[in-house]
């Protein structure tokens, strides 16, 4: 039995409403898992798990065609300190669907995997569609999209659901985290001290500050280095011997993270050991089909400043969801009930398009 776009629609507000009711936080979306595998098996759907990974292929799965991605995940952060709701209530008023994760990303999770459910026994797709709703994605784990990829097959496309207000974002920037070091001389603070690490740390603050790097992308503008923190010191009376700090560096599609890791080795003021260099920006072709299909239904495009699992992919990616990005990780996180209605419309008619061309 086909179901209308309306009817999927429904129940992907009513399988979200059910996840926010599970906690999920990252590393215990065992609930979760088991809700969205039930979800798909109700509708026919063969699900595959691996942790809480539950991934699925069309029914006329066939090899020689080229793989698209449907990609969200169903894990939460901790929920913010200054929630005055019941973060695992879902509930609505005004229009709007409270509940944590409602916004990141259970929308685009939900509509997506209805969207999957839509086109799951359609034969004439130019494109397989894999699903993947994957764990672990606010906290970069080990058993996140990264693990589930060794074990699919080649992937040539892929939308990741996140909140972008349906809009298309083409470009992602990666991030690198680096930890800081000033080192100086420790001391008795009752005795003169030339090279204090403390006393250095202003005209690093100011390097970092104006320091800009030469490429400047036209989707996703400069590379943004930021200052997140600083720590030094444990007793009034002595100097320390070091001042810590932890950069935050947003790359944009014009530099690898190897090449901006080479260029801060040689020219920052401290010592820097970046964390990873694995989470390059991500980026699709203008004139890729799956964006000019969005574009003929009137969608922008826009070059985005966070990270998602777009990272984790070596394939071209789309950036695509309903919700507002600054809502994520908000207190009372919700997303409207109509932004969840439009956006699996809005996921069927482009991927409509995309399959024709």
């Amino acid at each position: 039995m086909t179901l209308t776009t309306e009817t999927l629609a429904q129940e992907a507000l009513t399988l979200l409403q059910q996840l926010i009711s599970i906690p999920s936080l990252s590393e215990k979306e065992d609930g979760t898992a088991a809700a969205i595998e039930d979800f798909l098996q109700k509708h026919g759907v063969v699900t595959q798990r691996q942790y809480n990974n539950v991934y699925a292929f069309n029914k006329y799965y066939d090899e020689n065609k080229p793989n698209l991605l449907l990609n969200s995940h169903h894990d939460t952060v901790e929920p913010n300190s200054a929630y005055t709701k019941d973060p695992f209530h879902p509930h609505i008023e005004d229009g709007k669907l409270y509940g944590l994760g409602s916004n990141d990303a259970g929308g685009a999770l939900c509509s997506l995997l209805a969207t999957f459910v839509h086109f799951y026994e359609r034969e004439d797709l130019s494109h397989n569609i894999i699903m993947a709703a994957t764990a672990e994605e606010e906290d970069a784990g080990a058993k996140s999209l990264s693990a589930l990829l060794p074990i699919l097959p080649e992937i040539d496309v892929a939308i990741v659901g996140e909140p972008t207000e349906m809009q298309l974002a083409i470009a992602e920037k990666g991030l690198i985290v680096y930890e800081g070091k000033i080192s100086g001389t420790p001391s008795h603070a009752a005795h003169p001290n030339n090279d204090s690490a403390i006393y250095k740390l202003p005209k690093v603050l100011d390097w970092f500050e104006n320091y800009a790097f030469e490429k400047v992308s036209d989707v996703l503008g400069p590379v943004k280095i930021t200052v997140t923190q600083i720590s030094a010191g444990s007793q009034h009376n002595v100097v320390p011997a070091h001042v810590d700090l932890v950069i935050d560096t947003r790359v944009n599609d014009c530099y690898s993270n190897t090449e901006i890791n080479d260029i801060l080795q040689r020219e920052a003021p401290c010592e820097l050991v970046p964390r990873s260099l694995n989470k390059d920006s991500s980026s699709i072709a203008m004139n890729h089909p799956l964006v000019q299909s969005g574009i003929a239904l009137g969608r922008e495009t826009y070059g985005s400043p966070t990270l998602s699992d777009q990272a984790k992919l070596s394939c071209q990616s789309l950036k695509l969801g309903p919700g507002y990005s600054p809502r994520s990780h908000s207190a009372n996180e919700f997303i409207y009930v109509k932004e969840v209605l439009e956006g699996v419309d809005l996921y069927i008619k482009i991927l409509e398009g995309f399959f024709k061309k």
